[in-house]
């Protein structure tokens, strides 16, 4: 990695990256949320103590937004007058990670602006209590909503360039038997007992692996069998150029048991030793940002698996735009497709028309879903959702670029895509009036549901709509009026989606589009509703609340 200097001189000459400015950037996200199916080779779903359990964001490793076991959920519910509220819970005043339940418990991910320990508190310079900016996990009864215990972590003291201010804990806790796996705000895996939260083992991507999370740490950990799939937030310094940690991994396979390193990989990183071969000019420079050579941001998805043609696949989004398959067993890459145009330019802030990932792939019948979008403080823009054919192997992008050394580069077909569909890009001026806005798919944060070859996916800028699965047609969409960070979920015949009104739309599941109710909850409803043993969990950003009949 000697020529990584080599770069900075260059970029220090004037040659830049054109596409990259210094903005200081915040990152805020991430609710947890999802549903079980019943679990299959392909959708590998962690052992909870009860098979109506929500035990894992995506409700298995398919990471599908779709729950086919719960049933009877009321029609009408009101969190003011308490209709149907079994019980509700406060958090702090950003609550993104969860709801995961499993095992008669509930696990929250939020801050400590609210908080439970007299002690997480200090003095300002007035000399008044002041919460102590920490990430927290919670633990509530399942049935009854008491709260048990909660975990809390200070926050790292590089800041906000590797852990933005109140953002709290955000990722979503995976449950099995006696155990919990989440990562820590302080970018740690972490493997908890669920009776009190007492650590069983941990692993400081920081301090072992040198990773450089960028605003923060978010990944929901992916337990399949005896191995745990994590993403580690590596991402560039606050400049938004550099990445400091080029040979720090993206990707890790560990042993669940024990927190051991099994296999990493760096694939966002370019090897930086290329750069002498192929020289440096100033549209070069630009493709490694927007050819899948060098993290654009940060990375801030989740890994998938499933099982095709008999052989297992994990499914890794990257910082740099592209989607990842390797083996699980060795860590050998199979697949890799770049989720944007070759022509799309990546930038802070909302003009840009290159993007990465903050969805989550879902697996379903061979295929990957996902939909591309960036950090929300760079507004809304122009995305794309794509669906992937599993069964191909190496450069499976829709075009291959024959040379990089000029901007646009040029590009050929490829022969071996395995681009089934995509909905998304610029929509032609003469049908903008129609469509209300100068795209078709809109940059998101929000992952599928599938259910019956149908697809609900969601734009941050609160539209909903229904896809056909094998083909990509739009059976109908939605205007919500809000912003939204939540996913669609399907349960029990409904799809529920939250936005930042408030507002809960819960439509009837179909070709049709048919509103069956608006909920208006006090604060905004960012992370997904999920469903289990019978109850619908709503989680605002300061309150979880349990819906169910009464």
């Amino acid at each position: 990695m000697q020529s990584y200097p080599q770069l900075k001189r260059w970029l220090a000459a004037g040659i830049t990256l054109g596409v990259v400015t210094a903005l200081v950037v915040s990152l805020k996200f991430l609710g947890g949320d999802a549903a079980p199916l019943a679990p299959t080779p392909a959708q590998a779903q962690p052992a909870a103590q009860n098979p109506g359990d929500w035990a894992v964001y995506g409700g298995n490793a398919s990471r599908n937004m779709v729950n086919t076991v719960v049933t009877g959920l009321p029609a009408e519910f009101d969190p003011d007058t308490k209709t149907n509220i079994l019980w509700e819970a406060s958090l702090g005043s950003k609550a993104y990670g969860g709801p995961i339940v499993a095992g008669g418990r509930v696990f929250i991910g939020t801050n400590n602006q609210k908080p439970r320990n007299p002690k997480d508190v200090t003095l300002n310079e007035k000399g008044e209590p002041t919460p102590i900016d920490m990430g927290v996990l919670m633990c509530f009864d399942e049935k009854t909503g008491a709260f048990n215990w909660q975990k809390t972590f200070n926050k790292l003291a590089a800041g906000r360039v590797v852990d933005w201010p109140l953002e709290g804990l955000c990722s979503s806790p995976a449950a099995e038997g006696d155990v919990i796996y989440y990562v820590s705000n302080r970018c740690e895996v972490i493997c908890a007992n669920v009776k009190d939260g007492s650590e069983v083992w941990k692993l400081d991507m920081i301090d072992k692996l040198g990773v450089f999370p960028h605003n923060l740490s978010v990944c929901s950990p992916l337990v399949v069998g005896d191995d745990l799939f994590i993403i580690t937030a590596n991402g560039v310094d606050e400049g938004h150029i550099n990445v400091p940690a080029p040979k720090a991994p993206s990707f890790l396979k560990l042993e669940k048991k024990t927190g051991k390193v099994l296999w990493s990989d760096n694939a966002p990183t370019v090897q930086l030793t290329q750069l002498d071969q192929v020289g440096a000019g100033a549209g070069f420079f630009k493709n490694l940002v927007n050819q899948g050579k060098l993290i654009q941001h940060g990375q801030w998805s989740n890994p998938a698996h499933g099982i095709v043609d008999g052989s297992p696949q994990v499914i890794f989004p990257a910082g740099d735009g592209w989607v990842y398959a390797y083996d699980p067993r060795s860590g050998n890459l199979i697949w890799r497709f770049d989720c944007n145009p070759k022509d799309a330019e990546y930038k802070l802030g909302s003009t840009g028309t290159r993007n990465d990932f903050i969805a989550t792939p879902v697996i379903y019948k061979n295929k990957v879903y996902i939909a591309t979008g960036q950090d929300p403080e760079h507004e809304i823009g122009v995305g794309n959702l794509w669906c992937i054919d599993m069964t191909k192997k190496g450069d499976v992008s829709p075009d291959l670029v024959t040379d990089a050394s000029v901007w646009p580069p040029k590009t050929k077909p490829n022969p071996n895509s395995a681009e089934v569909w995509r909905y998304g890009g610029a929509v032609p001026a003469k049908e903008r009036g129609k469509l209300g806005k100068n795209y078709y798919f809109g940059r998101t944060m929000s992952t599928c549901a599938i259910h019956d070859d149908l697809v609900y996916a969601a734009e941050l800028s609160g539209w909903i709509h229904c896809f056909d699965a094998k083909t990509g047609k739009v059976h109908w969409s939605h205007d919500t009026e809000a912003f939204t960070w939540s996913s669609p979920y399907l349960v029990d015949g409904k799809v529920y989606f939250g936005n930042d009104d408030g507002t809960l739309t819960v439509f009837q599941h179909g070709k049709e589009k048919k509103i069956l109710s608006e909920i208006v909850f006090k604060g905004r409803i960012r992370a997904t509703p999920v469903a289990a043993n019978g109850v619908l969990y709503v989680m605002t950003e300061s309150k979880l609340y349990a819906i169910g009949k009464k």
